[in-house]
Formats: C-alpha cells, sequence, structure tokens
C-alpha cells in the first residue's frame, strides 16, 4: 500500500465527507467571541495549572513552526533529537496542512504570536494551498512540503506514490481553510474560491433501501485519481474521526440529513464484531437504525472502529458536540476516557494511559488503542505505548487525571523537549521514548489546549450556518443506548 497508514485509511467503517459555505463565517473569533466557561460550571478547572498549559501550548507551537517550510506547508514530521534546527520531513498530506493553519489561528487567538504575523503566515499558507494540484475539487494525499508538487514517490525509500483522494484527509484541510477564513476575513474570498468546487457527495454513495449493502448512504474513504476508482470500502462507522467530513457535508448541504443516521453506533448484532453489542432498533427521522453500545468495565459507550484516543476525541475539539447532545456524546465521551484511564491504570497496570495511532518509539507509526472499546475483531492493542496526543484530547473530560498523567510522562521518561514540547510517543515498558514530533498529533495538542486554555477560540465557525441549522438538531435528536 502507498503509505496509506492509519492517518490516510482505514480498513473498513468510519464516517466522511464535505465543506461549509462561507458565508456563514462573520467576524474573527478571539476572546470577546468565545464563550465563557466559569470554573464553577467547570469544577475540575484549576487556574493553577494555567501557566502549565500556555508553556505547553507555546512549545508545542515551535514544534509546528518548525515543521513549516518556507513554502508555506506544514510538513508530516521531524525528528527532534538531532542538533540544531529540526529538518521537516519532504511529505505532507491535507491533515498536516489543516493542522498548520488552525494552530496559526490558535497562536494568534492565545497572543502567543501577534495578530499581524497570524494574518501574514496564514495568508502564506493559503498563497501554499492554491498552487496545489487538485482532483474533483480536493487535495491529493502527499505533495512535497517544499515546493507543492504531487509526490509521485516516496521520499524515504523511492517507492511509488499512488494519487489518491482521502474523504476523511480532505475534511480536516477544509476544517483549518475554515478556521483561517474565520479568524482572518481578508481572506474570506480567497478560502471561498478554494472551496467552491469541493462537492463532497463526489465521496457519497446514496442510501438504497433495496440493497444497503451497496447503498449504504456512507462516504467512501476516497478515489484513486489515476484510474477514478473508488476505494471498496465506506466509513461506515460513526465515532470514528471521518465523521468530520460527514459534518462539513450535512452542514454545507452537499450531503443528506439522514447520511447521519446510516452510520453505525455499532455494527448489527448479527455481524462479527469486537463484542457482542446490547442495544435495540428504533427509528429517527425515518430512518431505522440498530441503536447499539458496548459495555467495558460495566459502563456503556459507543464504541469507535480501532479502540483509540482520537477517533472519539479529535472532532469536539472543532463541534460541540458534548454540548448539543449532552445526553448521548456527552456520555459516551466521558466514558470512553474513563475506559482508557482503567485500561492504562488498572488493566495493564502500565502506570499511566493514552492510546492512540502515533509514531513507534523505536521508529515508524502504528495504531495503538483499547481494544474492547473498537469495533475491529483484534483490533488496535495498547503495547505499552502511550503518546501524549491522547492525554490532552482527554482534557476536558478528566482534566486532573490527563495533567497528572502528562507531568508523569514528561518526569518519568525524559519525553518532553523544552524546544518543542512532548515527543510523540513513549513505550513505558522499555522507556524508549519517539525521536519525532509528528504534524496531526501535535496540531491535535494545540487544538486541546486551545479549547482549555480560550474555550470556543476554534469552535466559532462551528457553531454558526449549516452546523446550527444542519448539524445541531440532528445531535439533539441523538439518544444512544448508554
Amino acid at each position: 500500500m502507498d503509505r496509506l497508514d492509519r492517518r490516510t485509511l482505514l480498513t473498513a467503517a468510519g464516517a466522511g465527507a464535505a465543506a461549509l459555505s462561507l458565508p456563514a463565517l462573520a467576524a474573527p473569533a478571539f476572546a470577546s467571541d468565545a464563550p465563557k466557561v466559569s470554573t464553577a460550571e467547570n469544577p475540575s478547572r484549576d487556574a493553577s495549572d494555567t501557566p502549565l498549559l500556555r508553556k505547553w501550548f507555546r512549545d508545542t507551537h515551535h514544534s509546528i513552526e518548525a515543521l513549516t517550510t518556507d513554502f508555506g506547508l506544514t510538513a508530516d514530521k521531524a525528528d527532534i533529537t538531532v542538533a540544531g534546527r529540526p529538518v521537516p520531513s519532504r511529505n505532507t498530506s491535507p491533515t498536516n496542512i489543516g493542522c498548520g493553519l488552525w494552530s496559526t489561528v490558535a497562536a494568534g487567538g492565545l497572543g502567543v504570536i501577534s495578530r499581524t504575523t497570524m494574518q501574514r503566515r496564514l495568508a502564506q499558507m493559503v498563497a501554499a494551498i492554491e498552487k496545489l494540484e487538485r482532483h474533483r475539487g480536493f487535495w491529493l494525499n502527499w505533495y512535497d512540503a517544499y515546493d507543492g508538487s504531487v509526490l509521485t514517490t516516496w521520499p524515504e525509500n523511492g517507492t511509488p506514490v499512488r494519487p489518491f483522494l482521502s474523504s476523511v484527509d480532505n475534511a480536516w484541510l477544509v476544517t483549518g481553510l475554515i478556521i483561517a477564513a474565520d479568524a482572518d476575513p481578508r481572506l474570506r474570498r480567497r478560502v471561498g474560491r478554494i472551496l467552491a468546487d469541493a462537492d463532497w457527495s463526489t465521496f457519497y454513495t446514496p442510501y438504497d433501501p433495496a440493497d444497503p449493502v451497496k447503498g449504504p448512504g456512507q462516504l467512501r474513504g476516497g478515489f484513486w485519481t489515476d484510474t477514478g476508482e473508488p476505494t471498496g470500502h465506506h466509513y461506515g462507522a460513526l465515532n470514528t474521526e471521518p465523521r468530520m467530513a460527514s459534518y462539513l457535508g450535512i452542514a454545507d448541504g452537499s450531503l443528506p440529513t439522514d447520511h447521519y443516521w446510516h452510520l453505525l453506533r455499532t455494527m448489527l448484532p448479527e455481524h462479527e464484531q469486537e463484542q457482542k453489542p446490547g442495544g435495540s432498533y428504533t427509528t429517527v427521522d425515518g430512518v431505522r437504525i440498530w441503536n447499539g453500545h458496548y459495555t467495558h468495565r460495566g459502563r456503556k459507550l459507543v464504541p469507535t472502529w480501532g479502540g483509540s484516543m482520537f477517533e472519539a476525541l479529535m472532532v469536539p475539539l472543532f463541534v460541540p458536540e458534548p454540548e448539543w447532545a449532552r445526553r448521548s456524546w456527552g456520555v459516551t465521551h466521558h466514558r470512553y476516557v474513563r475506559s482508557q484511564i482503567e485500561h492504562g491504570l488498572s488493566e495493564e497496570k502500565y502506570g499511566y494511559w493514552g492510546f492512540s495511532p502515533a509514531d513507534i518509539p523505536e521508529g515508524g507509526y502504528s495504531e495503538y488503542g483499547v481494544d474492547v472499546i473498537g469495533m475491529q475483531v483484534e483490533g488496535y492493542q495498547s503495547g505499552s505505548v502511550v503518546t501524549p496526543h491522547a492525554a490532552f484530547l482527554a482534557l476536558p473530560y478528566a482534566r486532573r487525571e490527563a495533567i497528572a498523567n502528562l507531568k508523569a510522562i514528561a518526569r518519568d521518561f525524559d519525553a518532553y523537549d523544552e524546544r518543542y514540547g512532548f515527543r510523540d510517543s513513549i513505550h513505558v515498558r522499555t522507556g524508549r521514548v519517539s525521536d519525532f514530533v509528528l504534524a496531526l498529533d501535535q496540531g491535535m495538542i494545540i487544538a486541546a489546549l486551545a479549547q482549555e486554555l480560550r474555550p470556543g477560540l476554534l469552535q466559532r465557525p462551528f457553531r454558526t450556518g449549516g452546523f446550527a441549522a444542519r448539524v445541531k438538531p440532528l445531535l439533539a435528536k441523538e439518544r444512544f443506548s448508554i
């Protein structure tokens, strides 16, 4: 497979697709616009941790700066153990570029860089994006971060790279562009032109009640552009990171709202999966759905595909699911985090927790998770490897535990670099720490810290327009069987 790892392509199930109409975007989302969250409303919020969180933010943002080339694209990764300034990798993806955009907005919103610097950097990034080759209005999966050319061979070993359009990766770039346009209105027209041809129904297979296998009402993983051939799978599982693409498509009207109900809370009871689900059938908006759940340590929750943290918790960094669906998404997110914590501390007794796809400490990239809370049979294993970004994603749901876990990881493994933040992963049995920072994982840390330090900073464009009109009412109707 042409470098289509976990950051690119699931082997089955998920969610997916779409853009957002820019006329819904208003003024920049900075301090006066952000929703206020008081300590009384969130008793776990301890102001004494704020200086540490801001330090973690500043240092992590330095890694994004180091990963961003003079051309304006944020590269995939860099080895931060080498002497001097780390050299970004040659390759980048739509997801990495999106991370660079929202990280720059977050840094501007938190005062780590000036507003003028933020605007200049965003303009450079948008100019670079305008130069990238696209197909069907979307971006290919791998570009040269130094000149924007399409990668045809893999830089590390020369293997051929087959050109591919990924629905999930494109969704994260669209997310970054929307956030950039919201933060700097001078970019709105340019971003609007960029997104004008991005019709997310390109990835959509309409629902066919006569043959729901061929017509599932879901989004494909993507297309090979050399032949126009689609992937053989659709993103079917609801509680996975491609649902950001689904929300985007529903919000801009390029996907029907019933697409949301055709995504799977669990696989059907008769299908092979990690555990036999509980639940029952129900009908919502005329769609009959299997409203299933899993149980872990006596706790009912909606599983992800592989049991990893970023599948469940990357999307709510931007879309306020716990707020809009307190009795469903709000509940399952909290329980999912609790399962990750208990797996690391009680079940495996690692002493640390936070399991999500990340750099392999010894080199490479792999999927890590808690197998029992993922649908995939023989799914992601924790493998004694924790990744800091997973703990940062838990901040809204277990703040004290997440900060204590991160402090312990930094202290016990020397896993924190004073220049660039946390290194990507740690094998807690051997003590081996990754040499790398990855744009995707640093981008999640940036967004999680921004949400903690200034709630709503990156969420504003996803609280208005089509999100408020189409997505929010869907989430209000959601009633997980938990």
